[in-house]
């Protein structure tokens, strides 16, 4: 064959074959119309039912979208409150007198706490209620100790140490107590630590006397600043860090704190559920952050965290992209949120679909998923049954450890161990993470009843989506623990 036929044979050849791949292309992109439209159809034809009354008017817009959020909250009537009131001067009265009796049986002079949240659980005072601006370098503490009666009943006495200018000011901030408040004031110009030490040697400290020969052995928490922690033993106090009894009065929950934070963690949920129903494509999780917000404050409770991820999102647990990402049909969302009320605090999570997005009714549509849609409901049921055994373990008398250890073999043994990167909960109360702390090494610590945790695992795929499911639990005296926000997730489509 000479060249000219063979040259003519080749582009015979490459026309052929180009043809073939051509209607290979053709027939894929064929397919791939005829799959989109139908997913566009099913789309539209549940939007348009959405739309005609199965959801209720469809927001169009982010003022729709609020008022939505909020009325569908409200029209739950907020039965979730009806249990919940702010705390009696009683309240904090007993809690003192409880630390009384730990400072005794743990062998501490007295407990010292500056403006916070140990501050606000014994005297209703948060570092915001004394130093709205900043926290001040003047120290201003309440120091609590041990005084026994004639009786040998063992109650608190409780002094301040108080700049001089600002103790009628301290008078004014309505601390629950049933006597007058007694102060340590000092000047300006004085060492307060020293001042207080010379008050502690004068006996003019009610629980003081009898400790002459001794540095008086003094603990405190985490949220004493180190520079007033230096200048208590700079000027001879022994001073420990928070533990023994002592930080077991606030681990352990009364009847009025368990139903705060049952209402509290219970309305959240709602809150998130009542603005699901109202969410529309195009939303950008900071627009969902500001609607959630602006519907927890319609029954009276304060937002203080607010995490909305979408998908690729989510799968950082805390975020820390920039809350652009926009609402579609498929997206995975991902909410983890708090708010307080009446001092305590909420943290939940919920994962889910919007609600534009059809559930599958039958095993045909379930089948008809995507393989990234199947694996998201694979996960997500992974992590729900990761939470279902963290609550088999969440008992009086098992450690903290396992909790955590019974929510890691479920995830491990389903291939994502290392997808799970932080611990499985923490105690909640007036703060949203208080000890205990529920992490596979916290071997030591013996669960009591009372005590009130989250129970938050969570899967988490780097570029495609995250999964967490946080509930409030309440470890009782016998038996499964006690769920105080509500009903748990059943699915995601009913977070």
């Amino acid at each position: 064959m000479d060249s000219k036929a063979q040259e003519q044979n080749w582009i015979f050849v490459a026309a052929s074959a180009g043809t073939r791949r051509q209607s290979k292309i053709r027939h894929c992109l064929a397919l791939a119309i005829l799959s989109a439209c139908t997913c566009f159809v099913l789309i539209t034809k549940y939007y348009d039912n959405w739309q005609e009354g199965l959801f209720g008017a469809a927001p169009q817009n982010l003022d729709q979208f609020q008022k939505c959020s909020i009325k569908n909250f409200l029209d739950t009537g907020l039965p979730f409150l009806d249990s919940a009131s702010p705390l009696p001067v009683a309240e904090f009265v007993e809690r003192r007198n409880q630390l009384a009796e730990a400072l005794v049986a743990d062998g501490i002079d007295a407990f010292l706490v500056e403006p916070g949240y140990t501050f606000q659980y014994y005297a209703n005072i948060s570092q915001k209620d004394w130093e709205v601006w900043e926290p001040e370098e003047r120290p201003f503490l309440m120091v609590v100790q041990p005084q026994s009666s004639a009786q040998g009943e063992i109650s608190a006495a409780t002094t301040f140490l108080a700049p001089s200018f600002e103790v009628e000011r301290a008078k004014l901030l309505g601390m629950p107590f049933e006597e007058a408040l007694a102060f340590v004031p000092w000047e300006e110009h004085w060492n307060p630590y020293e001042t207080l030490m010379e008050a502690w040697h004068s006996n003019s400290l009610a629980g003081m006397s009898g400790q002459q020969g001794r540095a008086p052995k003094i603990m405190v928490d985490e949220e004493m600043r180190d520079f007033i922690q230096r200048g208590l033993g700079e000027n001879g106090f022994d001073v420990i860090g928070l533990g023994g009894e002592v930080e077991r009065v606030k681990q352990t929950k009364s009847v009025r704190e368990i139903e705060i934070v049952r209402a509290v963690n219970t309305g959240t949920v709602e809150a998130v559920r009542a603005m699901r129903e109202c969410m529309y494509p195009g939303l950008t999780e900071n627009q969902v952050m500001n609607v959630l917000d602006n519907t927890l404050r319609a029954a009276g409770m304060e937002p203080f965290f607010d995490i909305v991820l979408f998908d690729e999102d989510a799968s950082n647990p805390h975020g820390g992209t920039d809350g652009s990402k926009v609402l579609e049909a498929e997206t995975f969302v991902l909410i983890d949120v708090g708010a307080h009320l009446y001092g305590y605090s909420s943290d939940i999570c919920r994962t889910f679909f919007p609600p534009f997005f059809p559930k599958p009714s039958s095993p045909s549509e379930y089948a008809a998923l995507s393989v990234d849609i199947r694996e998201k409901l694979s996960v997500w049921d992974t992590v729900l049954e990761a939470q279902n055994q963290s609550m088999e373990f969440l008992k009086a008398g098992n450690s903290a450890a396992s909790v955590d250890i019974a929510a890691r073999k479920v995830i491990t043994d389903a291939g994502y161990g290392e997808a799970f990167t932080h611990r499985v909960g923490h105690g909640i109360g007036i703060k949203a993470h208080e000890s205990p702390y529920l992490n596979k090494g916290n071997l030591e610590v013996i669960l009591r009843a009372g005590m009130t945790f989250t129970s938050e695992p969570g899967i988490y795929l780097v570029d495609k989506f995250g999964v967490r499911h946080e509930d409030i639990l309440l470890v009782k005296d016998d038996g499964e623990p006690e769920v105080l926000s509500g009903i748990r997730a059943k699915g995601p489509w009913e977070p």
